[in-house]
């Protein structure tokens, strides 16, 4: 639980929400023992035709009378014990001793009784029946203020477990945010939406019951203890002494449900991976009719989620049995205990002192009403146990992610990055995502200021690696890249990013308005600097003429409501409207028509003046754009030159370009 922890302590920051909460529940849990507590008045005064101060004369006569009985026997019994041989003598200073201790119990009640004599005849009625009347109005307003406490608790925790929540959201989501794309490609992100949804709720359910029920529930109990505790204390340990058994037991379910509900959160992000494949994919999975298969792999993942439920579900039912069974065993040494001390009027049990003077029956009822009064709080803390392994099992999960770090980070001190002006230079660079598995090997490359540099290269070659290197969307796990001499592991993430302008080959857009989509470019443009982009990006006419709303045009999940030309040219206005000195182009056109590529392409031209540009294309009518070309194999660079300089060398560039050649004039 030492995760589940570290979320209390982020809900504790609000100190105020906190401490009226723990107020409130001590209130209700006051009034929940004094409202039991009132079962006394009406079992040892009311019902029987007396009042209050009826009833504390009777109770004073009746113990000066008790009083003047032990004295008299002590002296009887020291008489006794003057004539008695040394054997004899031990056992009547026994007795003598006791009558003693009797004594003292006797004068603290007088005394008690006489204390509260005066405020009873002064405010209390001398009448039976508006004494009963007056205790039915107390308990009444004692429920009402209970129950105003309760609502104001209720409140005050969900406002504490939600703050709580909100705060863990937040942070969960800053690192998420800082971790490398590694971390998404490896990991996707269904299991990240499941913890941070159903684990998140689970979290929520925790704080709630520990601020909750955890506080509020053994607080009623605790009230109720104190009273059965102030009537006969000793009794009330007789009947507690199966309560470590019940801890114990109780312990080791905690256990088994924590391990239970971790693999039921494993199993449900498996659920979420699914769906969210079945979904992306759904043109695929109705293309090739396979719903029956997707059907049934949803079948075998919420079967194994219902398995994993169900083990939850019968560790849980176990708890509040054991909470029953306990509580029996509780009432019944009480129910035992207490009626023999009633019945014979002893104070000793089993040569055990119980209590100083004998219980009377109105007293033990009272016992076992604020014993019973316990019972309930019990039974409510028997569902605690479930939401908190629930909500531990969470927070583990959630702060497994939340404690990596990300390898790819600022640096302790960062060096300034001015605007880039010079060269960016991959020095001997080597990249593997995994050990053993190289992606690039020696690559060795100076782009001056303001060149356009094509990579090409076959499938795999490492090409958009080698460009997610610039941004520093991963490190090189050997060589150096510098920009204007500044290797890019010593500058500030925010300061090189800055500088580098991202146009891939799928347009994601978020679902906002076009307005919003361009502007992510530059959140401090304005509305003048955004249709600016979209004019440069030529935009600007599809907006205005064919969406209904111009800017203000919802785009659709992914910019699904847009065609494909028009996403790339909203992505190229936002890479405008940013401004880089470094523009990627990841396959910016492949997935568009004719028309929408000739269109980017003119702006590009445009665009990448003073600029450099890192190109990645098959399009032969791109590669026009490039001062020098890269050709790579195999995580190395093969050749580097001009269009004409590679088709007079380098085989695998002529391959390439006769491949594309072919197909241009195929599709003409």
């Amino acid at each position: 639980m030492k995760n589940f922890g570290r979320v209390v302590r982020l809900a504790l920051r609000y100190r105020l929400v906190f401490a009226l909460s723990l107020v409130c529940a001590l209130f209700v849990g006051v009034l929940w023992g004094a409202n039991i507590g009132t079962v006394y008045p009406f079992a040892e005064i009311a019902f029987q035709g007396e009042s209050l101060q009826q009833w504390l004369t009777r109770e004073i006569e009746e113990a000066e009378t008790t009083l003047d009985m032990m004295e008299a026997e002590i002296e009887q019994l020291r008489r006794k014990a003057d004539r008695a041989d040394d054997q004899k003598k031990p056992s009547l200073e026994a007795r003598i001793s006791l009558r003693r201790s009797r004594i003292l119990a006797e004068r603290e009640a007088i005394a008690r009784y006489q204390w509260m004599q005066p405020y009873v005849e002064r405010y209390l009625p001398n009448d039976p029946f508006r004494t009963l009347a007056l205790l039915v109005g107390l308990l009444l307003i004692g429920t009402v203020v209970k129950d105003a406490f309760l609502v104001a608790n209720s409140v005050l925790i969900a406002r504490l477990a939600q703050l709580g929540t909100f705060e863990l959201r937040k942070l969960f989501y800053r690192r998420t945010l800082q971790m490398d794309l590694a971390h998404f490609s490896n990991e996707g992100t269904s299991d990240l939406m499941s913890r941070f949804t159903h684990d998140m709720n689970c979290v929520a359910d925790g704080l709630s019951t520990l601020f909750g029920r955890l506080v509020r529930e053994p607080l009623k109990a605790v009230a109720c203890l104190v009273g059965a505790a102030f009537i006969c204390w000793r009794l009330l340990l007789l009947s507690l002494i199966v309560a470590p058994i019940a801890g114990l037991l109780i312990q080791w379910l905690a256990k088994l449900i924590k391990r239970a509900n971790r693999r039921a959160m494993e199993e449900m992000a498996q659920l979420y991976n699914t769906l969210e494949e079945t979904f992306r994919g759904i043109k695929i999975v109705k293309a090739f009719t396979m719903e029956p298969q997707e059907r049934w792999r949803i079948h075998l993942n919420s079967k194994q989620y219902y398995n994993r439920a169900m083990r939850i579900a019968q560790y849980d039912a176990l708890i509040r049995p054991v909470n029953e069974i306990m509580g029996i065993l509780t009432i019944c040494l009480a129910l035992l205990g207490g009626a023999y001390l009633v019945i014979s009027g002893e104070t000793h049990l089993l040569g055990i002192r119980m209590s100083q003077r004998p219980l009377d029956l109105g007293a033990l009822l009272v016992f076992y009403g604020l014993l019973a009064g316990v019972a309930d709080p019990l039974r409510k803390l028997s569902d605690v146990f479930a939401s908190l392994q629930r909500a531990g099992a969470a927070s583990d999960r959630i702060y497994e992610k939340l404690d990596r770090e990300a390898s790819v980070r600022d640096p302790e001190t960062p060096r300034a990055l001015p605007r880039h002006h010079l060269d960016l230079v991959f020095d001997g660079v080597d990249f593997a995502y995994q050990p053993g598995k190289p992606v690039l090997e020696a690559v060795n490359l100076r782009i001056r200021f303001g060149e356009t540099i094509a990579l090409v290269g076959p499938n795999g070659c490492g090409k958009s690696t080698l460009a997610n290197l610039i941004p520093r969307f991963s490190d090189p796990t050997a060589g150096e890249i510098r920009l204007d001499g500044v290797a890019l592991g010593d500058a500030r993430l925010k300061d090189l990013r800055a500088q580098i302008g991202l146009v891939a080959q799928e347009s994601l857009l978020f679902n906002d308005t076009v307005f919003k989509n361009i502007q992510y470019g530059s959140p401090q443009a304005t509305r003048e600097d955004v249709i600016a982009a979209a004019k440069q990006a030529h935009a600007h006419r599809f907006i205005e003429q064919e969406l209904s709303h111009g800017y203000d045009t919802i785009v659709g999940p992914s910019g699904s409501r847009l065609s494909g030309g028009q996403r790339q040219r909203i992505s190229l206005a936002r890479a405008i409207l940013h401004d880089p000195s470094i523009l990627i182009l990841d396959e910016a056109t492949s997935q568009v028509d004719l028309e929408s590529e000739q269109l980017i392409q003119k702006v590009l031209e445009r665009f990448v003046r003073d600029r450099t540009v890192v190109m990645i294309t098959h399009r032969m009518s791109l590669l026009t754009m490039a001062d020098r070309i890269v050709v790579m194999e195999a995580g190395r660079i093969l050749d580097v030159g001009t269009h004409e300089q590679l088709i007079a060398r380098c085989d695998l560039y002529r391959r390439l370009y006769q491949i594309q050649f072919d197909d241009v004039r195929e599709s003409a």
